[in-house]
Parts: structure tokens; C-alpha cells; sequence
């Protein structure tokens, strides 16, 4: 294709950067206006698209309905595939290497210059791999969609008469295949010693490195969990407590790297949250400083639902007429060719892709159904989760999540099989993690999942495939097979159907499964209180309403109808694979192993999982005061007030124990660690008190053998580097009053504030009431539930603008890291209790070794102290923690770190506070 020298040509349009009901303008004349939005709205509605960043949330603060735009991120995401960048001015001026602006209208005047730092970019690389195809993408783009960027990058490229094509969106005729290798062998048993690993840490550190003694003390403790297990069942814990600024990851990652080098086998290292499990991907850059070294070496694995499908993106181009996902697929298929691992919930993916175009435009290009047909696809050999699974067996470090690591131990050990070695970061969320990966729920919406993983699409715009067209190839016309595949396929149809959540809420069920739900929602709801209502609803199963056994005994009934079939048809699939040895191809094998799988894990296993549930129904009731070792509740769920889901719930009572039995016992050494395992509040003074209650939540009481207990205090100086105040004199049931004084807080800040809320509705309340008299004051407000971010993006967003403030509820709590002065006050709505729920009241009763008041104040109190944990994250951050429930015992707030003063005042005080102590140098 013949090219020309690149030049750089932007549209003609304004620049628009906006506030809350207000914006920056810089118009074509060079004019730089500041705007009400109504204003603003008059004058772009009769002009040229305005340049902006992220366009739906620029709209949604204005408060405008949406408008046509050229959208600095969707150029990015053309020009620079892969590459992070939070979705703001000042986001995309950082990651540009250019001077962040310093407000809305030294923002609205850079946009052109970010622009143009991008096509240059883009002409810099028009030779690159990448952008072989990029002009053709380009062109098409502008031909069916008039793309506003199309004539800049195809300028830029030096290729304006390129020829329009949907070639380049076949990312998968570009990317590498991974061949198969023979089985690695076994591992050996070599031990890491004390020294060893401080040696390893202070080669990762290198030379001229910060002195840390409790970083070094942290990796030689850690050291303890690399040695020879000694007897099965019986594998070498540690339990391990690290202050923030130790270096855990680091101090870890020395002592796991070497025990892998050494033996050839992998060391798993497990978190909670997708952010930490990127940091920690980030961090081992410091032990594998070539990329390219580093990804042979280090591969973070999810699940199979986190990654790009090749296949439902080939499905999704074909279907790709409608013009609105022509460019969500452009822009996908550009990050497909960059990316490090086809990661598209988090990693290298650009969360705010699915906010500029809608979920819709993402979610259904990763296997969130179970549908993948392995070896039958054409794309089998390109696939990204397959490649990160045998990458995973050769790799020294595979950072993986809790969910992936405690749902692969449950089926058995999974594709990845049971890991030797497993570092569990973030272990304060094992119970949590345990609780959700070892229950199971017989809702609509599962019972419902299921029919159509069976079935497929039963009429609308679904693409699902259903279980005969994915066995097809299998199945052929053998009558063995297709006789049960038949049989099974009938029996489906007593699932919840399409519509099932409205025929429920208007008492009109069909079917077996339906009729048991809407039993569940009757008895739901007269059992609890009408003042409940937008919420969800739970209530015991006993004493039961009229018709809930008999309804509960037809369920149960057309369930072993679904399994006898489905359980014929994996016998008999599973028996070629001796039968037919012989004759096998080996992409038969494997179609009939993954057929096998996915019938046992997607069908049986639940399915059997719901009739012992549905059995228990009709046994006695259990004395009260007896410990059981499951809960079962039924509950309604709604969402803002409409009801979305109903059924039966069943969780363990002590989540740790299959924890301790699946995951840890199988393993030779396991190491839990985080900053925040022992409760520090009531039992400060009784020091083996609060390590039996972290070896209690971690589930170390279930195995044969002590854990090694160690404890490496945090580095920070707390007293010096915070504040802690509790505000007395605000009412907690004021709304007024609460955004009142988030208000004058954020002011007196000057941004950088963090608000927590135990209640969604709480924090839309304050949100409606504080985000106009903090725009005009210059500083954002970002919220989630409001925001047309996800958490993720607006956690980026918050760490980019430092005179930010956001609002958020739990997931915000717990997965947040801002170093720096981006987090320097962090503002409790009211004391973070429990959620009373039917569990918890259970839990409390039987867990709590007859102290269950300590039982809530442990959990409040752990809250508090994670919080907190997130204002100071290097040595020279400062922070204000307030918290605005007059309420709040003392005994909550002794979970505090060490140096730590509470002090209690009204809120004026409390702002003089904030503004003099955050204004010292």
C-alpha cells in the first residue's frame, strides 16, 4: 500500500472540560470560556463535536443530554493499545509525560496538545507490527461510522486512499500459538534458609537500597513456609504480620522466587483484590527486570470469565452490522495485538472502554457462560486463558486471586492443577473468600443460568449455545449419547424460563423450579417487616409456609430427573476415552475431557449441591442453640427497589474448615499474610488471645499441625503522620447535617478526601447535596453508583487528581492504594458494623466462644483498621481519619496503630484540625 509522509491534522472542534454543571470551553478562535452548562449545551448543539476525555461522563456532569464527540480516549486506545491511563485531562496528561493541568481550564487548553502527542506517537511506530493493519481499521471506521478521528490517523499514518477493511479485526490470524510440551517433571524439595532469603531480597533491592531490617526480618520468617513438609496433611504454615511500609511483597516474593528456581515447580501467590494482584504483578518488575523474561517468569491467571474469548469476538464481528459496535470492536482488536495476556478485567485493559460504550460492548466478548468448547474451537491454539495456563506450569511466580485458587481446589484441582506452594496476600479476606467460594445458592437466577447453558437461546438477540450444539461433533448420531442428551434437554424445561423475575413478582409462575421460588417469596415476605422494602429480605426456613415442602419435594423430584441423563451422558463420554483409545484423535480427547468438565462442574455438582438443600427442607427443624455446620436461610433480592432474585441460601458455618481441608492440607507450605490479621482492639493485653483468633479466621485451627506465628511492626511514625478525630456534634440520621459536614471537611482538605458509607442510599443523599459546592470550590467529586465508572476507574481517577474526592462503600474500604497526597483524609459516615443478617446471627452465636458483642466489635473494629491503613502508604504521606458517628466506643477505635490518639470534638474543630494539620509542611 503506497504511503505518504505523516502529518498531523486535528479536527476542528472546541475543547470542552467539565465540572459539576459547569464547563471549560476553548474554541476554535482560541477563546477560553467558562460556562454554566445550559449555556454550554445551546452552543455545542449548533457547533462541531467538541474534543473531551470520556465523553458519558462528561455529559453526566453537565447534566446535558449526550452530543456527538471526539474522544480523546478512543484515540488513545487506537494509538497507544495496552497502555494504562486514567480517563480524565490530567489522567491522560500523566500518561503522556505532560505537565497535569492545574484546573478545568489549563485542562480544556492541553486537550489539542494531547491529541497531537498521540498521532505523533502513532506516526513514530507507523512501521511497528501493530499498526500493519491500522490505516485499513481506520479507514473502515470512517466509512461506516464517519470515525471523528478517522482523517488524523490515517494522516498520521501516511495513508489517506488506504483501502477500507473488517480484515485487521481478525486479531487471531496475528497472534501466537503456543504448542504443547510434555509433561513438566516433578518438582524437587530443596529448602529456602533464613539467609537465603535475605541474600534474595537484598540482590531484588539491589545496591544502595533503603536499609529495612523489617523487611528483612519479614522474608526470613517468611522463609519458614519453603521447607520440607514432613507428613501429609501436615503442610509447613506461617502466619505472618506485616505493618504497612515493611515490603511485604518484595519480602515474600525473595524467599518464593528461590524455593521455585531451585525445585522447578511454581509458587502461587493468592489475593483478594484484582488491584493487589497488579501491583504485585508490577512489583516483581524489581526480581525480572527484562519483559520479556518477566512474562516467561511471572503469569497472573483468573479465571476463565476475566479473559478475551477469540471465538465470541469472531461471533461478534460477524454480527457486527450495527454501527455502535463497530468502534468498541476496532478498539478491542487493537488491544488484542498489545496486550501482555487478553486480560479484560484488569491487567493491561482500559476499564473505561465498557463506560464509553456500555457493558454491553465488552461483557460479551469473555466466557462469563461456560460455553468455551476447547479443542473444537478454531481459535483453540491462539487462545489467551490457554496460554496462560501452560505458561502457569513453567512460570516461577503465578499470581492468581483467592476465588481461582479455593474454586479450583473444590473441583478437584482444575486445569492448573493443585499448587505445592501458595502465598496467601490479603489474608484477612480468607473467611470472606472461603465463605463465598465453599456456598451455594438455589436462586432464579442459577437455576435459570443453568437452562440456558443447557438449552441456549430461547428467542431475543442471545448468541448463547446451548449443550447439543456444543457437543454436536461429539454426539453425532450415536443413540448412547444422543438418547440421554435428549432426555436431558426435556427435563431442562422445568428451570426458570425467560421472564421468570416478572412472572414472580406478579404471583403467575410456570413450571417445577418456579413454583418453588414463588413458595420461597410468599413465606419472604411475610416473615419480615414492611419498612424493609428496596432492600433485600431474608427469613428462616423454619417454620415453614404452606406448600413450601411440597413444592420444595417436586423440585427436588425434577432435579434427579435432569441429573439421571446428564450423568448417563458423562459416563458414557467419559468411558470412549478407554473404549475408543485406540481410535482417538487427540483433539477428541481433550473435546471429551472438557465435555466431561464442564457437565460435571456446570450441571452435576450443582445440581446435586440443590437436592441435598431441597432435602433438608423436609427434616426437623434443629433445637435452637444447636451448632450446625451449614446456615440455610431463603431471601428476596432487590435492586433500587425492584426485585431481582429469590431462593434458598446455604453457607458453611465455618467457612475455614473446608478452607484448611481443600486448600491448605493438600499443600506442603502455605503462607497467610497481611498488615491486619490479629484484632488488636479488646485482646491487646492477652497477645496468644488475638493469635488464636487470627489462626480462628484463617482456618489454621483445622490442621493437624501449629502454624509459625510472626509479626513485623510497621516503619511509620502514626503519631507524627496522622490525625484521628471523632466528630460529636453531627446527627447521624441528618442527611443535611452529614453532607454538611463532608462538605466543610472536603473544603478544608482541599480535595484528596475519601468518604466511606455503610449504605448506598447514604452516600447518594450526600452526593446530591455536596458535588455542586465542591465543584465550584475546584475540586471533583467522583462516586461510585453515580459515576458511569466502574470501581476500578474511579479509583485510578482519584489516585490521578489530586484534588479529587471520592465516595464509595465497601469495595472502596478494602481496595484502594493511593500513595501520596491524592488520600490524605478519610471520612467514616458511622461505625462499619455487621450486617444483620441470618448468617451473621449465627456465626455470632456459634463462633464467637461465647462473646458475641466481641464478635461484632472484632469485625468493626478490623474494618476501621484496614481502613485507616489506606491514608498512609509511604513514610511521607499524612492523614486525617474522621469519623462522624458520635457514637462510636472507644473499644472500636483501639484497633488503631500504635501512636495513634483519638481525639473527640465538634466539627469545627475537627475542620481547623484537617486545614492546619494537612497545611504543615
Amino acid at each position: 500500500m503506497p504511503t505518504q509522509q505523516p502529518r498531523l491534522l486535528l479536527p476542528e472542534a472546541p475543547a470542552l472540560v467539565a465540572g459539576f454543571g459547569r464547563g471549560a470551553l476553548l474554541t476554535t478562535d482560541g477563546e477560553l470560556l467558562t460556562l454554566p452548562a445550559g449555556e454550554l449545551g445551546r452552543r455545542l448543539r449548533d457547533g462541531p463535536p467538541p474534543l473531551l476525555v470520556h465523553a458519558p461522563a462528561t455529559w453526566k456532569r453537565l447534566g446535558i443530554p449526550p452530543l456527538p464527540a471526539c474522544d480523546l480516549l478512543e484515540l488513545f486506545a487506537f494509538c497507544r493499545p495496552a497502555h494504562p491511563a486514567a480517563p480524565t485531562p490530567r489522567g491522560l496528561a500523566i500518561a503522556l509525560d505532560r505537565d497535569p493541568p492545574a484546573d478545568d481550564e489549563s485542562a480544556a487548553a492541553l486537550l489539542p496538545e494531547l491529541a497531537t502527542a498521540l498521532l505523533r506517537h502513532l506516526a513514530a511506530g507507523r512501521h511497528l507490527p501493530l499498526n500493519r493493519d491500522a490505516a485499513m481499521l481506520a479507514q473502515k471506521l470512517g466509512a461506516e461510522i464517519r470515525w471523528p478521528w478517522a482523517e488524523s490517523v490515517l494522516a498520521a499514518l501516511g495513508q489517506p486512499d488506504a483501502r477500507p477493511s473488517l480484515d485487521p479485526l481478525k486479531v487471531w490470524r496475528r497472534l501466537p500459538e503456543w504448542e504443547e510440551e510434555a509433561p513438566p517433571p516433578p518438582p524437587a524439595h530443596q529448602p529456602i534458609t533464613q539467609a537465603e532469603a535475605r541474600t534474595r531480597l537484598a540482590e531484588i533491592l539491589g545496591e544502595g537500597a533503603e536499609q529495612r531490617p523489617q523487611q528483612s526480618d519479614y522474608a526470613s520468617a517468611a522463609a519458614s513456609a519453603f521447607q520440607v513438609r514432613e507428613a501429609r496433611g501436615a503442610p509447613n504454615m506461617v502466619l505472618a504480620e506485616a505493618g504497612t511500609g515493611t515490603g511485604k511483597t518484595l519480602g515474600y516474593v525473595a524467599p518464593a522466587s528461590l524455593w521455585a528456581e531451585r525445585n522447578h515447580a511454581p509458587v502461587w501467590i493468592s489475593t483478594y483484590t484484582r488491584n493487589l494482584q497488579r501491583q504485585i504483578d508490577q512489583e516483581t518488575a524489581r526480581l525480572y527486570p527484562n519483559p520479556e523474561d518477566r512474562r516467561k517468569r511471572v503469569v497472573v491467571r483468573k479465571g476463565r470469565e476475566n479473559y478475551l474469548c477469540l471465538l465470541n469476538l469472531e461471533e461478534q464481528i460477524g454480527a457486527a452490522q450495527m454501527a455502535e459496535m463497530l468502534l468498541p470492536l476496532a478498539l478491542v482488536a487493537r488491544w488484542a495485538l498489545a496486550t501482555r495476556d487478553g486480560d479484560l478485567m484488569g491487567g493491561d485493559f482500559p476499564g473505561w472502554l465498557s463506560e464509553l460504550f456500555g457493558h454491553h460492548a465488552v461483557w460479551p466478548l469473555a466466557d462469563r457462560r461456560g460455553e468455551c468448547i476447547h479443542s473444537a474451537c478454531p481459535h483453540y491454539k491462539a487462545c489467551f486463558v490457554e496460554h496462560s495456563i501452560r505458561r502457569a506450569k513453567s512460570a516461577t511466580l503465578v499470581v492468581a486471586n483467592h476465588a481461582l485458587v479455593m474454586v479450583q481446589a473444590a473441583l478437584g484441582g482444575g486445569e492448573d492443577g493443585k499448587p505445592l506452594r501458595i502465598v496467601f496476600d490479603e489474608g484477612h479476606h480468607l473467611f470472606d473468600a472461603a465463605d463465598s467460594a465453599f456456598s451455594a445458592d438455589l436462586t432464579g437466577g442459577e437455576t435459570a443460568e443453568l437452562r440456558r447453558w443447557l438449552l441456549g437461546a430461547e428467542g431475543g438477540r442471545s448468541r448463547a449455545r446451548g449443550l447439543a450444539r456444543r457437543m454436536e461433533e461429539l454426539v453425532g448420531d450415536r443413540p448412547d449419547l444422543l438418547m440421554p442428551l435428549e432426555e436431558a434437554l426435556q427435563a431442562a424445561r422445568a428451570l426458570p424460563g425467560p421472564g421468570w423475575p416478572s412472572r414472580l413478582a406478579e404471583n403467575d409462575p410456570r413450571g417445577t423450579a418456579e413454583s418453588f421460588l414463588h413458595a420461597v417469596r410468599r413465606q419472604v415476605i411475610a416473615r419480615t417487616q414492611e419498612d424493609d422494602a428496596g432492600y433485600g429480605l431474608e427469613c428462616d426456613l423454619h417454620p415453614l409456609n404452606p406448600g413450601v415442602a411440597e413444592a420444595a419435594a417436586s423440585l427436588r423430584d425434577a432435579f434427579a430427573a435432569l441429573h439421571a441423563p446428564l450423568s448417563t451422558l458423562h459416563g458414557r463420554l467419559h468411558a470412549r476415552l478407554e473404549d475408543e483409545a485406540e481410535e482417538l484423535e487427540v483433539g477428541d480427547r481433550i473435546r471429551i475431557e472438557a465435555a466431561c468438565r464442564g457437565l460435571e462442574r456446570r450441571a452435576l455438582m450443582p445440581l446435586t449441591a440443590w437436592g441435598a438443600m431441597l432435602a433438608s427442607i423436609a427434616e426437623p427443624p434443629r433445637p435452637p442453640g444447636t451448632r450446625p455446620d451449614y446456615v440455610d436461610w431463603f431471601a428476596l433480592e432487590r435492586r433500587e427497589g425492584r426485585e431481582v432474585d429469590a431462593g434458598m441460601f446455604r453457607h458453611h458455618l465455618d467457612p475455614t474448615q473446608p478452607f484448611a481441608t481443600t486448600v491448605a492440607a493438600p499443600a506442603h507450605g502455605v503462607l497467610i499474610t497481611s498488615a491486619t490479621l490479629r484484632d488488636t482492639g479488646e485482646e491487646a493485653d492477652d497477645p496468644e488471645a488475638a493469635w488464636h483468633g487470627a489462626e480462628a479466621r484463617t482456618g489454621l485451627l483445622h490442621l493437624a499441625a501449629p502454624a509459625i506465628r510472626a509479626a513485623v511492626p510497621s516503619p511509620f511514625d502514626y503519631g507524627a503522620r496522622t490525625r484521628a478525630l471523632v466528630v460529636n456534634d453531627v446527627s447521624r440520621e441528618d442527611f443535611g447535617q452529614i453532607a454538611a459536614a463532608y462538605r466543610a471537611l472536603f473544603l478544608a482538605a482541599g480535595g484528596g478526601g475519601l468518604g466511606l458509607f455503610t449504605a448506598v442510599r447514604r452516600l447518594r443523599e450526600v452526593h446530591a447535596r455536596i458535588a455542586e459546592p465542591l465543584a465550584r470550590a475546584g475540586i471533583p467529586l467522583y462516586a461510585q453508583h453515580m459515576d458511569a465508572m466502574d470501581n476500578g476507574t474511579l479509583v485510578d481517577v482519584f489516585r490521578a487528581e489530586e484534588t479529587s474526592c471520592l465516595l464509595g462503600t465497601d469495595a472502596m474500604r478494602d481496595g484502594v492504594d493511593v500513595p501520596g497526597n491524592a488520600l490524605r483524609l478519610l471520612v467514616f459516615d458511622r461505625v462499619p458494623w455487621p450486617r444483620p443478617s441470618i448468617l451473621h446471627r449465627e456465626r455470632r452465636l456459634h463462633l464467637s466462644e461465647g462473646r458475641p458483642k466481641a464478635h461484632d466489635d472484632a469485625i468493626a473494629r478490623h474494618r476501621l483498621r484496614q481502613a485507616f491503613g489506606r491514608l498512609i502508604r509511604r513514610a511521607d504521606d499524612k492523614g486525617v481519619f474522621v469519623m462522624l458517628d458520635a457514637r462510636t466506643p472507644s473499644r472500636l477505635l483501639a484497633g488503631l496503630p500504635d501512636g495513634v490518639i483519638v481525639q473527640r470534638c465538634g466539627l469545627k474543630q475537627a475542620v481547623e484540625t484537617v486545614r492546619d494539620f494537612l497545611a504543615e509542611a
